[in-house]
Formats: structure tokens, C-alpha cells, sequence
């Protein structure tokens, strides 16, 4: 059981969680691979969560839009909880779990690739979200807490971080983040790499 509230504590948790992390090291390769070519050929990554996996899912869209740690041109990516205006809009009209699902249902096509993060995993909007891309061709892949929880169930793809904290659960994520952006421009084409247009204002 974990010391809450405490520095050592939180350093167990984190290591728990690293430790289930590296056993999806073949997973976070797979969707790196498969990501390069798609955000390269003009295909796009939605992404979604709530509240601090909000802000995971915008750091990961943020790297692909900008850079990591390479020069490249830009890739498709939105942050679906950034649309203030439209997620405040859709949640007045429609109502709190339509948030992202009408956004994907706007922005995704066949073959894109929705990203949702979530401590728990149990998120109403995630899961609406999730079953509207199902619905419109895209894939979804999931980052949660410990499995098995209902968005890993229905994503194609999850992956499950094994610690009981979540805040811990969150920062697990921001790695898995960064390594997925490292193994993405990795796979990159050379034409894609080395387009890095200077923009003088």
C-alpha cells in the first residue's frame, strides 16, 4: 500500500506504474509505426481527456503539431478539449458526454486515430467518444489507469498503467507520451524529416 502524502510514497507508485509501462514497450512501438506514415499522408490524431489527462492529451498534440525533438513539418493533431467554445457549446446543447463525440464525429475520418487518456479509465464522454469513432472508421486507442476498466475494453488498443495512484497514472502517461512523439519522428520519411520551413514575420 502506498505512503500518501509522502515524497517516498509517490516515487513507489511511480515505479510501479514504470515498471507496467516497460511491458508495453511493443504496444507504444506498434503505435508509433503505424502513426508516422498516417500523420505524414495527411491523416490526423484526434485526442481527449478530462482534467489533468486533458492536459496530457495536449502536450501529445502539441509535440506532433510543433516538434519534439527533431525539425520536421508539422502533423495533424487536435486537442479535442481545447475547443473551448465548441466543448462548452455541445455540452450546453447536447449535453456533458456529446463534449467529444460530436467532435469526432466532426473532425475524424476513416482511418484517423483518436487518442483518449483516463485516470479511471469509467470517463461517460471517453467512452461516448470512443464508440462514435468506432462508428465513423477511426481507431481508438486508449492510456488508462489499472485495467481492466470499461475504455480500455472497448478502445482497439489500450494501454494500462498498473499503479493505484492517479496521479502517478498521469505522469506515467506524459512518458508514454514522449516516447510515442520520439518513436513517431523516428519513423518518419527523410522528405517529412527534413521539411523544417522558416516562417519570418
Amino acid at each position: 500500500m502506498a505512503r500518501f502524502g509522502t515524497l517516498s510514497g509517490h516515487l513507489d507508485d511511480l515505479r510501479t506504474g514504470l515498471a507496467s509501462l516497460e511491458r508495453h514497450n511493443a504496444l507504444i512501438e506498434g503505435w508509433g509505426r503505424q502513426l508516422a506514415p498516417h500523420l505524414a499522408g495527411g491523416g490526423r490524431l484526434l485526442a481527449a481527456g478530462n482534467g489533468g489527462s486533458a492536459a496530457e492529451a495536449q502536450h501529445l498534440t502539441a509535440e506532433l503539431v510543433g516538434r519534439f525533438e527533431t525539425d520536421r513539418a508539422p502533423l495533424a493533431a487536435l486537442a479535442l478539449h481545447a475547443e473551448t467554445s465548441s466543448t462548452t457549446a455541445i455540452g450546453n446543447d447536447f449535453g456533458g458526454d456529446e463534449v467529444f463525440a460530436r467532435q469526432v464525429q466532426a473532425h475524424g475520418r476513416p482511418g484517423d486515430v483518436l487518442m483518449l487518456l483516463s485516470t479511471s479509465g469509467r470517463s461517460t464522454n471517453l467512452l461516448a467518444a470512443a464508440e462514435r469513432a468506432h462508428a465513423g472508421g477511426l481507431l481508438v486507442w486508449a492510456m488508462t489507469g489499472p485495467g481492466p476498466n470499461p475504455l480500455a475494453d472497448v478502445a482497439d488498443e489500450a494501454l494500462t498503467v498498473e499503479t493505484e495512484a492517479p496521479t502517478a497514472v498521469q505522469e506515467i502517461h506524459l512518458v508514454a507520451v514522449h516516447a510515442l512523439c520520439a518513436i513517431v519522428e523516428r519513423h518518419l520519411s527523410p522528405a517529412v524529416r527534413e521539411t523544417n520551413e522558416e516562417v519570418v514575420v
